[in-house]
């Protein structure tokens, strides 16, 4: 599951400006207190904190008496494809549905949901489930109801077909497709587009993950030889702090050591597959699991595909390229 505490494209403050504005809700009262101001909310180009858009969801609600489910489902259906960038771009040029759902959640740090999707196939349904985990009780409602009707409305708008939304649980949300949709070929889809697009969202991915301070330290420690195999308590003698102040000096940055190896794992996996040289097991051994079995689990879990069935794919795509 991807933590929702990232940096995000402003875009997302703006609508909801908007969106407050066309109710009579200055925008000054819905941007107090985040530390965003008009000029930041007009930049395309800025980006905000995670902590900065709650700040604005706050202040709507609290200057609004309609209920907040209500009103995340209003606001969420104007995220149309154009709102993500070129994150939107990527998931319109991808091949399949199933691809498009897959880079979707690849890259879900460039969109901005605050609860979490995942994409399980059983049976004859593919469904993707929304978690709230970490997300603040007060702004639960309103955020789940706002991420589950964006996705609905690219869903609506790409493929033309309506799925079921069934909230069977309060902390997760379901929306179910049949699973044979996910073969279907993308209305717009185009192989060179997609190809330029991912790449681009693989840069800005990159960029955003850019971090400094002990975080930046830790990553770079993981990525080293041995670093996988390496425990917090090793990583934090050799960093020259106790275990306990490398927790809370990660935390003070947003993420933790459990984050970061996933990071780095989930990206390196990536890499070591591609080269179609390794074998799935020496793989999840050079990543530092225990047996194969643990890293495939983890893999679906990312990537909602199979660590050989991905290695797949990249070794037929490169053939069709040949």
């Amino acid at each position: 599951m991807v933590d929702w505490d990232f940096p995000r494209g402003v875009a997302s403050i703006a609508l909801l400006v908007e969106f407050a504005g066309e109710r009579g809700i200055p925008a000054d009262m819905v941007l107090l207190g985040s530390g965003v101001d008009l000029a930041t909310v007009r930049d395309p180009m800025a980006q905000v904190e995670a902590r900065q858009e709650l700040a604005v969801v706050r202040n709507f609600l609290a200057h609004c008496a309609d209920d907040p489910t209500e009103l995340g489902h209003e606001v969420g259906c104007r995220y149309h494809a154009t709102a993500y960038g070129i994150w939107g771009f990527a998931v319109t040029s991808s091949r399949t549905v199933g691809d498009a759902v897959r880079l979707a959640l690849r890259y879900v740090e460039l969109t901005y949901v605050f609860c979490a999707p995942e994409l399980r196939v059983e049976g004859d349904v593919a469904a993707l489930h929304w978690h709230t985990t970490g997300v603040p009780a007060d702004v639960r409602p309103f955020l789940l109801a706002r991420d589950v009707a964006a996705s609905r409305t690219l869903i609506v708008e790409l493929l033309g077909v309506r799925p079921d939304f069934d909230p069977d649980h309060p902390d997760n949300a379901v929306i179910s497709l049949p699973r044979t949709l996910l073969e279907q070929r993308m209305p717009q889809a185009n192989d060179h587009t997609a190809a330029v697009c991912e790449q681009q969202c693989r840069a800005l991915l990159a960029e955003r993950r850019a971090r400094d301070g002990m975080a930046r330290r830790v990553r770079d420690r993981l990525l080293t030889v041995d670093g996988l195999h390496t425990d917090m308590d090793t990583v934090a003698a050799e960093l020259v702090v106790t275990t306990r102040t490398l927790r809370r000096r990660l935390a003070a940055e947003g993420t933790s050591y459990r984050a970061l190896v996933d990071e780095v794992r989930q990206a390196l996996a990536e890499e070591l597959l591609a080269t179609r040289s390794l074998s799935v097991e020496q793989v999840a051994y050079r990543l530092g699991y225990g047996d194969a079995a643990s890293f495939v689990r983890a893999f679906t879990r990312w990537k909602g595909i199979s660590p050989g069935r991905y290695a797949r794919s990249r070794r037929d795509r490169a053939v069709r390229r040949a």
